[in-house]
């Protein structure tokens, strides 16, 4: 009888610490589930609308913070977009950052924010401090948003140098963070 209670003790006691690393798992897998999931209700709620052309505009989503970046026909449409990121279920905070250029004038847009793109990107991978940095550049109307994870304010600033010196930038927005120190 007494190997029986061990049994059992021993079994539940398995059983609860897989429950528990289960639950510790699913919470560390809904965070990250939880981020996705909204991007992707975000980008689908854009796409529906008419009001907004869901395939000129990229969302990310951080820890409930929601980013809008792309182009959009005119302010109306700007603000339709914020408002349908603000609506959409766990959505914490919205960062619009959509530029508005006409569709006439679109295609010249595109393409020298391509260039301006190409261009800080070369630019990055000649600094010996920036080029295995993982710096992301994105130019929206000659704004450069530069994204990733640095390892400190200096290289931060740096990056910010650097896009500056490329023709065509009208402004840099730092989006960079800088990694914890461990």
């Amino acid at each position: 009888m007494h190997t029986n209670m061990i049994v059992t003790f021993c079994t539940a006691s398995v059983l609860g610490g897989a429950l528990i690393a289960g639950s510790v798992f699913a919470k560390s897998e809904e965070k990250t589930m939880s981020d996705s999931w909204i991007t992707a209700k975000t980008k689908i709620a854009m796409f529906a609308d008419s009001r907004v052309k869901g395939s000129d505009i990229s969302v990310a989503t951080t820890d409930g913070a929601v980013t809008i970046r792309g182009k959009v026909d005119n302010d109306q449409a700007k603000q339709a977009a914020e408002g349908i990121a603000k609506g959409i279920d766990g959505a914490k905070t919205v960062k619009n950052d959509l530029q508005v250029v006409a569709p006439s004038k679109r295609e010249a847009v595109d393409d020298k924010d391509d260039t301006i793109t190409a261009r800080v990107n070369e630019q990055i991978a000649k600094d010996s401090q920036l080029k295995n940095a993982g710096i992301k550049a994105q130019t929206n109307a000659g704004v450069v948003s530069l994204t990733g994870e640095v390892a400190d304010l200096p290289t931060s600033a740096q990056a910010s140098w650097s896009a500056w010196q490329v023709p065509g930038v009208k402004s840099v927005k730092n989006d960079l963070t800088v990694k914890p120190k461990a």
